[in-house]
């Protein structure tokens, strides 16, 4: 597609659900990041193991260095597809191209300049990938003129987002004022209203990504996951209940209150690490399915999986077991990009 249209004004970022073209992600190499080879090679399995189960559903090409492309192709199904683009990591969702469309055909790729989540981790390829992406497809690149990460936002696709402050108005990624963001963030995606929550700064690499608590379903709705109650000693359960009172104070671009739709908060878990993420909103919505993490706590995964498929009328329920994403602070979303459809 050449890049013929004048760029700006009239691009957007579509809420998760609407059509895919493909699924983008990434082959995790990187020895500074993954320092045990075995644990390396773990997050390879299952990012192997993800994409082949999204390939069931949409096309999935995964971006990696052409060296590692024989070892990969033993665990990656051939359906995928892999481009020579070079990668350090797996986090699609953050340093991966963030598509935007205009809704006239046009596709283009909004550059949030990705910089290892404030300068905490290598990104000499990772920083470099939307580009890259932008250019082999021959799409424009919108510069946001901002620095932060795609799992950090929300967009319902009709004029509203929701974020956390403490992983966007942060001097390791952006000196400005929330007031400076949050007009060049609603600009870059498209929209007209963006919801602040304040989140937590410095406890985590990403800062506390929304998409870690709270996901659009479709306008108006919001799926969050809540503990029962606060605990006082824990600045996620501050901050989830403070999200919380806010969106169910707020009102969106078109003027609707959100209905916020609860998960459980999972306890009796697989992994006992202190820092592992379980969070049920870490789903990916692709052509025809949710692709969600169960973490071993049974009651708390069939809720989750029944309250999804009230919210995803149609499409298939699939559960993986993402535990080694949860150790190193992600889950499923973060793992993938979708690239939507045109027309």
């Amino acid at each position: 597609m050449a890049a013929a249209k004048p760029v700006g004004d009239g691009f957007y970022l579509p809420e998760e659900s609407a059509p895919h073209e493909r699924t983008f992600m990434q082959w995790p190499v990187s020895r500074a990041v993954y320092r045990e080879r075995w644990f390396l090679e773990a997050a390879q399995q299952t990012i192997a193991d993800l994409a082949n189960t999204i390939a069931d559903f949409e096309p999935v090409t995964m971006l990696m260095a052409p060296d590692h492309e024989a070892a990969a192709r033993r665990l990656l199904g051939d359906r995928i597809e892999i481009w020579d683009i070079p990668t350090e990591d797996l986090w699609c969702r953050d340093s991966g191209p963030q598509f935007v469309v205009d809704g006239e055909g046009w596709l283009a790729v909004c550059q949030l300049n990705f910089n290892g989540w404030g300068g905490r981790q290598v990104h000499e390829h990772d920083g470099r990938i939307a580009e890259r992406v932008a250019r082999r497809l021959g799409v424009p690149l919108l510069e946001s003129g901002l620095a932060g990460e795609g799992g950090g936002v929300e967009a319902d696709g009709d004029g509203t987002l929701i974020a956390h402050e403490s992983s966007w108005v942060h001097p390791n990624r952006n000196a400005e004022s929330r007031e400076v963001i949050g007009a060049r963030l609603t600009a870059a995606l498209g929209a007209e209203r963006i919801v602040w929550a304040p989140g937590v700064r410095d406890a985590d690499i990403t800062d506390y990504h929304i998409d870690s608590l709270a996901r659009f379903v479709r306008p108006g709705v919001i799926a969050i996951q809540m503990p029962e109650a606060i605990d006082p000693r824990d600045p996620w359960s501050k901050a989830a209940f403070a999200t919380y009172d806010i969106l169910a104070g707020a009102t969106d671009a078109r003027g609707r209150n959100f209905e916020l739709v609860h998960l459980p908060e999972p306890i009796e878990i697989r992994e006992n690490d202190p820092d592992f993420v379980a969070a049920y909103p870490n789903y990916y919505v692709c052509n025809g399915a949710v692709i969600m993490a169960a973490f071993g706590d049974a009651l708390a995964d069939a809720e989750a999986v029944a309250t999804m498929r009230s919210l995803y009328p149609g499409r298939e329920i699939v559960t993986v077991n993402a535990d080694i994403l949860g150790l190193v602070g992600g889950g499923v979303h973060c793992a993938a990009r979708e690239m939507p459809a045109l027309g």
